[in-house]
C-alpha cells in the first residue's frame, strides 16, 4: 500500500511565490493545494481534514494571521506556518498570541519550510 502523501495548503497573494512553493512542496512528496488569498480559501468547501497551511502574512483585505484565526473560528484546525518577507519580534508576538508557534522569513528556505511542515504534521502521523 503506497504512503498517504500529507497535503499543504498555501495561500499567498503572489503568483510567483505560490508556483515556487508548490513546485518545492510536491518535489518533497506533498500533495499541494493553491489559494491566491483569504478570499479564495473562505470561500472553499474542499479544505483537507489533515494538512498544513503555509500562509503569507501580508495580503489584501485580510492578514494571515486573521485568516488563520477565522479558519479556526470555522473549524479548520489544520496545524500553520505564517510566512512574511519582514519577521520581526512584534509579528513573533502577534502570532504568538494568536496560538500561531511557526514563523518563517522569506525568502523561504526549502529545507526549512520542509521541516517545520514535516515537524507540524508529525502529530497527526
Amino acid at each position: 500500500m503506497p504512503a498517504v502523501r500529507e497535503t499543504v495548503v498555501v495561500v499567498d497573494d503572489d503568483a510567483a511565490v505560490r508556483a515556487a512553493l508548490k513546485f518545492a512542496l510536491e518535489v518533497e512528496g506533498f500533495n499541494v493545494l493553491l489559494y491566491d488569498g483569504p478570499r479564495a480559501i473562505l470561500a472553499a468547501d474542499n479544505l483537507p481534514e489533515r494538512g498544513c497551511l503555509v500562509v503569507d502574512y501580508r495580503m489584501p483585505a485580510i492578514d494571515g494571521i486573521e485568516l488563520i484565526v477565522e479558519l479556526r473560528r470555522r473549524n479548520v484546525v489544520l496545524p500553520a506556518i505564517l510566512i512574511s518577507a519582514r519577521v520581526t519580534k512584534g509579528l513573533r508576538d502577534l502570532a504568538r498570541g494568536s496560538g500561531l508557534t511557526r514563523v518563517l522569513e522569506k525568502p523561504l528556505s526549502d529545507s526549512a519550510l520542509v521541516e517545520n511542515i514535516r515537524d507540524a504534521l508529525a502529530p497527526l502521523t
